[in-house]
């Protein structure tokens, strides 16, 4: 693979629910959670169980963090590790609390705030002790969390909204888009253009297209949608992601071997996998 200062590792690649055990051990149970560090800085695309345990390497090493979390939406399966992500609870602390489907109805914070009130949660979101900057944006807008860092956004098809993101950095782009729904027979001008020429792709291929018309306006998409979006975006590396939960190992293989002989290079997502573009 070419080095460079940009690395991408999976916390947590599966959606819906999380689903331990002995059927998901070699691609993981943990739900969406995706780290990129860009040099220096960190950037996290969602907060799903995977979310803990990247909190605890966070916390073990000493230092107080300064990081950008990025959430796609704020559907259960991907905020559901926020409450026990370590760095939240350090007065030491920055946090940049990111989303941009929620204006004007809602905010980011208020919405996390029921998530953490009683009957629902023990502990309020004020004993978070962090410095928190929660920031709504708009999708479509392009955000600059840090120098160097650039990231494109735009709006998916998703129930209640979502965002997918395309970041920029020391020259490489890694694309991150899932909970979107393809229209069958058209590509969304959205996705493709996040895609264009991206070094790294990764895409919400929760279903196969056999499966796909029992789950029509679930707002997911299909591995096979995703290959073809990723040839035609002209993506380098492609990236099934955002798991079934009753797909287990032995049907993650066979849509591995799949996508690979459809498009060769093609990977699935593993927990602990660690890509460089």
């Amino acid at each position: 693979m070419v080095q460079s200062d940009t690395t991408v590792r999976f916390w947590g690649v599966r959606g819906t629910v999380p689903v331990p055990g002995a059927g998901t051990v070699r691609y993981g149970g943990n739900t969406s959670c995706v780290e990129i560090r860009c040099g220096e800085h960190l950037v996290i695309f969602d907060g799903g169980t995977g979310l803990r345990a990247l909190g605890r390497e966070l916390a073990a090493s000493g230092k107080p963090a300064d990081l950008d979390l990025i959430l796609t939406h704020t559907h259960l399966d991907h905020v559901c590790g926020l409450p026990f992500f370590a760095p939240f609870y350090d007065p030491k602390s920055h946090i940049r609390l990111w989303a941009g489907h929620l204006k004007p109805a809602n905010t980011l914070k208020g919405v996390l705030g029921k998530m953490m009130s009683a009957p629902l949660f023990p502990v309020p979101i004020d004993i978070m002790a962090a410095h928190i900057d929660f920031r709504d944006f708009d999708a479509g807008e392009t955000l600059t969390p840090q120098p160097g860092v650039r990231i494109v956004t735009a709006a998916l098809n998703h129930p209640n909204g979502a965002t997918g993101y395309r970041l920029e950095f020391a020259g490489k782009s890694v694309v991150y888009i899932t909970d979107t729904e393809h229209r069958p027979g058209q590509s969304d001008p959205n996705v493709l253009r996040l895609m264009e020429s991206a070094d790294i792709a990764i895409y919400d291929c929760t279903f196969t297209e056999a499966e796909y018309p029992a789950h029509k306006n679930w707002g997911h998409s299909t591995w096979e949608e995703g290959v073809r979006l990723a040839t035609a975006a002209k993506v380098r590396q492609f990236v099934i992601f955002h798991h079934d939960p009753d797909h287990d190992d032995a049907f993650m293989d066979k849509i591995a071997e799949a996508a690979a002989k459809l498009r060769p290079g093609t990977i699935v997502a593993q927990e602990g996998m660690v890509l460089k573009p």
